[in-house]
C-alpha cells in the first residue's frame, strides 16, 4: 500500500472515530434529558470498549514526524496547537453554558470556574485536546526509556483502579497506552493495514469475529474488568483499522469517512452547539416518540453542521476558529513545512 493510501486510511480511521464520540454525547445527553433509553444507546454501549482507545492510537500514529525535532517545533505543533484550540472554543462553550454553569456552581465565582477549566480539570466535550499535549510530552521525556518497558508501564496504569476525580490523572492513567503503542507501534500497525487491503475477505471475516467477542464482553458485563478493558481496547483499536481500510476501498462511502476524518477537528470543536439545539428542539416539540431514532438524528446533525460553521467561518473572516493564526505560532517559518493543521493527530 502506498503512502497515500496509508494517510488515506488514517482519514477515515478518524472519521469513525469522531462519529462514535459524536454519537455518544449525542446519544447520552438525548437519554438524560428525555429519562429513557433508546436503541441507539446500544450501538453506544458496544463501543465503549474502544472508542476512545482507537481515537488515541490513531492520534499518537504520527507523533515521530515531531518528537525528536527542537523543543521549539515540538512545542508549537504538540503544545501551543492543541492548547490554542482548547482555551477559544473552551471560552465559547463557557459563553453558551453561562446559565446552567452558574445554576450548578451558585456558590463558586465564574472567573475561578474558568480557571479551574483552563488548567486543571478540562471542561465538557474538550478534553480530548486539553489531555493530547501532557501525552506527547510524556513519550518525549521518555524516549530513553526502552519501548517495552514504557509499554508495561502504561499497560499497568490503564489495570489499576484510578479514580481521583481528577481528570488529568484518570484519563492520563486509562489511555496513555493507547496514545504511546500508536506512537511506538506506528509501522505494525501500517503493516496490519497493508494486510488488510491485501486480505479484504479474510479482515471481514476478522472483524465480524471480533464484533462478536467484543459484544459478548459488553452485554455480559466483563468488559471493564483490569486486564480484559485492555485487550478490548487494543483489539477494537485494530478493529478500526481493519475497518477504515475497507471502508476506505468503497468509493463513495470511502470518501465520505475521509472527509470527515481529514476536519475531525472541526467536528470535535463544534458539534457541541447543533447537539443542544436539536436535542433541545425534537424532545420539546414531541413530534417524534423514539428516543433512539433522536439520538440519531442529533448525531446526524451534530456532525454534518460543523461542516456549515466551518464554511461561514472561512467566507467571514473567523478563519480563526479553525485554524491558527500565525500570533499564536511560535515555529520558526523556515522550518514550518505545513500551515497550522486542521487535523485532530
Amino acid at each position: 500500500m502506498a503512502q497515500a493510501s496509508r494517510v488515506d486510511w488514517v482519514d477515515a480511521a478518524k472519521g469513525l472515530c469522531i462519529v462514535f464520540v459524536v454519537m455518544m454525547h449525542s446519544t447520552l445527553g438525548v437519554q438524560e434529558a428525555a429519562g429513557e433509553t433508546g436503541w441507539l444507546g446500544t450501538v453506544v454501549a458496544f463501543a465503549a470498549p474502544f472508542r476512545m482507545p482507537d481515537f488515541f492510537l490513531i492520534s499518537g500514529l504520527f507523533l515521530s514526524r515531531v518528537v525528536g525535532r527542537d523543543w521549539r517545533t515540538f512545542t508549537d505543533r504538540r503544545i501551543i496547537h492543541f492548547f490554542y484550540f482548547y482555551v477559544l472554543w473552551m471560552t465559547i462553550q463557557f459563553a453558551f453554558k453561562f446559565d446552567s454553569i452558574q445554576a450548578h456552581y451558585p456558590d463558586r465565582s465564574l472567573i475561578s470556574l474558568y480557571l479551574e477549566s483552563l488548567f486543571l480539570q478540562p471542561f465538557g466535550t474538550l478534553w480530548f485536546i486539553w489531555i493530547l499535549p501532557f501525552f506527547a510530552l510524556t513519550v518525549r521525556l521518555t524516549r530513553q526509556v526502552p519501548v517495552p518497558v514504557m509499554l508495561a508501564i502504561a499497560a499497568v496504569l490503564e489495570m489499576l483502579p484510578i479514580h481521583t476525580g481528577w481528570m488529568a490523572i484518570d484519563e492520563f492513567a486509562s489511555r496513555f497506552v493507547y496514545f504511546y503503542s500508536g506512537y511506538a507501534l506506528a509501522p505494525v500497525i501500517f503493516r496490519l493495514a497493508d494486510a488488510a487491503a491485501g486480505r479484504p475477505l479474510a479482515a471481514a471475516a476478522a472483524l465480524l469475529v471480533w464484533g462478536f467477542v467484543n459484544g459478548w464482553a459488553v452485554f455480559a458485563g466483563y468488559s471493564t474488568l483490569p486486564g480484559l478493558s485492555l485487550a478490548l481496547g487494543y483489539a477494537g483499536a485494530v478493529a478500526i483499522v481493519m475497518a477504515s481500510v475497507l471502508i476506505g476501498m468503497t468509493p463513495k462511502l470511502g470518501d465520505v469517512a475521509r472527509h470527515v476524518g481529514s476536519q475531525s477537528i472541526v467536528v470535535y470543536l463544534a458539534f457541541f452547539l447543533p447537539m443542544v439545539v436539536t436535542r433541545t428542539v425534537l424532545l420539546k416539540a414531541g413530534v417524534i416518540d423514539d428516543i433512539g431514532t433522536i439520538s440519531a438524528i442529533v448525531t446526524v446533525t451534530s456532525v454534518v453542521v460543523p461542516f456549515i460553521i466551518h464554511f461561514v467561518a472561512m467566507r467571514t473572516g473567523m478563519t480563526f476558529l479553525f485554524e491558527r493564526p500565525r500570533w499564536a505560532r511560535i515555529e520558526r517559518p523556515e522550518t514550518a513545512t505545513r500551515p497550522a493543521s486542521t487535523a485532530v493527530a
